[in-house]
């Protein structure tokens, strides 16, 4: 069922945002629902990892907020199984303070991560945010069906990269940022721009995180066919082009 807030000045009804949370420690997740429901948004909660994930899967949510440490099933496998079969945003919450498990969130299809203990004005912000974000985001416009750049090919529909016509194995986010390199092909992009669009907010966290998945992709696509596609830009950020 979904509940709305009216307007009754203007008369404009707007659906009220429903946020899942799941979150093994009772009183974080109360917390997290006062705060939340005082903002004005619906909320409802598991505490358990596998049961979450059939509420996900059986209902329909705007947000998940979703702890790492989870009993049946953690965190890491709850978003993969979700990516499987929706684009639900996630916002993931842990108290281990380790990049690559920061790294692992975000590769997965998290579009936040936050590391407990954590501030509530900053969690509404970044709600604020991805909800400001999924408004924003065209709905009409077509992607297109491939993108080029000398032997290196990348379908955006399918989800597949290739060098003449061989695969190349990308996870998401790697994908994600080589997609927005060949849109932006021969254009030299700072690293504030490459974090506002491939992680879709300005990322709070470690500075190193561009530089660290432009290795990968160097590892993945320089590398093996020996052509340099991937080029730093001193004192800017990364350029994609030919030779």
């Amino acid at each position: 069922m979904i509940h709305y807030n009216q307007n009754i000045q203007n008369k404009e009804v707007v659906p009220i945002k429903h946020i899942l949370i799941i979150e093994d420690e009772v009183k974080i997740a109360r917390f997290l629902e006062l705060e939340l429901q005082h903002e004005g948004y619906q909320v409802s909660i598991s505490h358990d990892g596998r049961e979450g994930l059939n509420l996900v899967l059986t209902n329909e949510y705007d947000l998940l907020i979703l702890d790492v440490m989870l009993p049946s099933l953690n965190g890491m496998e709850v978003l993969r199984r979700i990516r499987q079969t929706s684009e639900l945003p996630v916002i993931m919450l842990t108290a281990k303070d380790d990049v690559m498990d920061k790294v692992m969130g975000l590769d997965l299809g998290a579009q936040d991560y936050l590391t407990k203990p954590f501030a509530i004005e900053e969690l509404l912000a970044r709600i604020r945010v991805l909800f400001k974000l999924k408004t924003l985001a065209p709905s009409n416009i077509t992607a297109p069906l491939t993108l080029t750049c000398g032997n290196l090919t990348l379908y955006p529909d399918k989800f597949e990269v290739s060098y003449n016509q061989t695969p190349i194995i990308l996870t998401k986010k790697e994908f994600e940022l080589l997609e927005y390199l060949m849109k932006n092909k021969d254009i030299a992009l700072t690293r504030d721009q490459i974090l506002e669009n491939v992680w879709g907010y300005n990322y709070i966290g470690d500075t190193n995180i561009v530089d660290v998945y432009i290795r990968y992709l160097r590892n993945k696509i320089d590398q093996p066919f020996q052509e340099k596609l991937i080029h730093t830009i001193r004192g800017i950020g990364y350029q994609l082009k030919e030779n």
